[in-house]
């Protein structure tokens, strides 16, 4: 029964990530941004249903822009959970638009690539941040700048939070983790799910297998509470907020 499960989220999977790939084809030419985002967010909560991941939501979302969003980052699978809590524009790193259709899905629903070893690609990114925050966006960062093993928090680089200071804009810190069954809690009530782990050697075809052989996946993303500068420079920022991030994942520092 579990080969037959699994066999069928494959499928399912396939089937749905053609389908997102028609829906930017055939419905975001002509689509007002409200009605993008209510297309990402039902894609989104449908490829967790398939996957078999339950979703946790903690916390309030935000409702509207300007805002700069900073999570943790652990899997490819954190874009998905995330968008399935609420749709923003993320920022990613150039190689993920070469990935086999995830690429064009990643690329299509608006995301601004960086390539993190060019300082003036980082520049370039960081003005169309902050032109995105001026129009009212709702931006999302990995600070990171790599994926962790979901058992601590990397430091913070504190470049694309320039951003939001040249926006004046507030950042919501997010914070991202994997357990095991459904309903837990964090602060130590659930194991940490090592299924959607994307570190290292792993390769992206075995972190989405490993993900759709699992069966008891949570996704919990706890939302915090919008942060201003308040006079502190984006290293100052940066901390505090990896701090908070922490907090919300119940992860430590590391």
């Amino acid at each position: 029964m579990t080969a037959v499960r699994t066999a069928g989220r494959l499928l399912r999977l396939v089937g749905h990530l053609l389908r997102g790939l028609h829906t930017l084809r055939t419905r975001f030419p002509g689509a007002t941004e409200a009605q993008r985002q209510a297309d990402i967010q039902a894609w989104s909560q449908q490829a967790l249903r398939i996957l078999g991941v339950h979703l946790q939501v903690l916390g309030e979302p935000p409702v509207t822009g300007p805002l700069l969003v900073v999570s943790n980052h652990i899997s490819w699978l954190d874009i998905v959970a995330l968008n399935a809590a609420r749709p923003c524009r993320f920022v990613s790193k150039a190689d993920v638009k070469h990935w086999p259709v995830v690429g064009r899905l990643v690329a299509g629903s608006g995301t601004l690539f960086i390539e993190r070893e060019k300082r003036r690609d980082a520049l370039r990114v960081v003005h169309h941040m902050a032109e995105h925050l001026r129009a009212g966006d709702v931006l999302a960062v990995f600070p990171e700048g790599t994926t962790g093993d979901g058992q601590g928090v990397l430091p913070f680089h504190a470049n694309l939070l320039q951003a939001a200071l040249a926006a004046d804009s507030a950042i919501q810190p997010v914070g991202l983790a994997y357990l095991h069954g459904q309903g837990q809690g964090l602060q130590g009530e659930a194991a940490r799910h090592n299924a959607p782990s994307y570190i290292g050697d792993t390769t992206l075809v075995a972190s989405i297998w490993r993900t759709v052989c699992a069966s008891d996946v949570q996704a919990t993303v706890h939302w915090g509470e919008p942060d201003t500068a308040q006079g502190r420079d984006r290293r100052a920022w940066a901390e505090a907020l990896r701090a908070e991030v922490a907090r919300l994942a119940d992860l430590p520092c590391l």
